[in-house]
């Protein structure tokens, strides 16, 4: 049986992933995550969901499937997380009323094989139309400083958004049907309690 570790601090992946019954370690990875904007957005994710999970893999984890993620925000580019909160206002502000994407990047690599699979969820989300002064109070509940785009939808974002095409998890931060697609690959299924096939 293999060991599954999470190359991420982000306690919404952790979450999820103990809320499908997972039994993992989180081993958060160290990278530089800004030198490589120039690639388009689902490049950009992959890739640094794929250093992620490498970074682990050369710390000589053995017996291990490294699963890493990278989320990103896109409406006419790659919204990270907001650096303070006139950057999180200048965001929402730009995200109110419109449609746009939000991206998750996923890999995971076998640390003694170094087998690998990478890919990438799309979910399209529309954002209710925001006076200055919701989007202020938005901002003030301290939600925002933390997320890709500056808003979570697990959270009081909730309330902000109209409606969501594709994959509500993605939106969160890993896209669990395509998580389970992939842990297949690998003789995993987590449908099954983490049942190596």
């Amino acid at each position: 049986m293999k060991d599954i570790i999470l190359a991420s601090a982000s306690p919404r992946r952790s979450e999820l992933l103990k809320r499908i019954g997972l039994k993992f370690e989180v081993v958060p990875a160290d990278i530089d995550e800004a030198n490589i904007r120039e690639l388009g957005p689902e490049s950009y994710t992959v890739d640094i969901a794929h250093k992620k999970a490498l970074d682990i893999v050369n710390r000589n984890y053995k017996n291990s499937l490294v699963i890493a993620a990278d989320t990103v925000v896109v409406k006419g580019g790659i919204m990270g997380k907001p650096t303070d909160e006139n950057e999180a206002f200048e965001m929402l502000k730009a995200l109110q009323g419109q449609w746009h994407e939000v991206i998750t990047g996923v890999a995971i690599i076998d640390s003694d094989s170094k087998a690998e699979i990478l890919d990438y969820e799309k979910t399209l989300v529309k954002m209710t139309s925001l006076s200055d002064m919701e989007i202020r109070a938005y901002i003030m509940s301290g939600e925002p400083m933390d997320k890709a785009g500056s808003y979570g939808i697990q959270g009081v974002g909730a309330m902000i958004v109209e409606r969501i095409e594709g994959c509500y998890f993605n939106v969160v931060g890993l896209p669990l049907n395509k998580l389970n697609a992939m842990m297949r690959n690998f003789g995993v299924d987590l449908l099954m309690g983490n049942i190596q096939l």
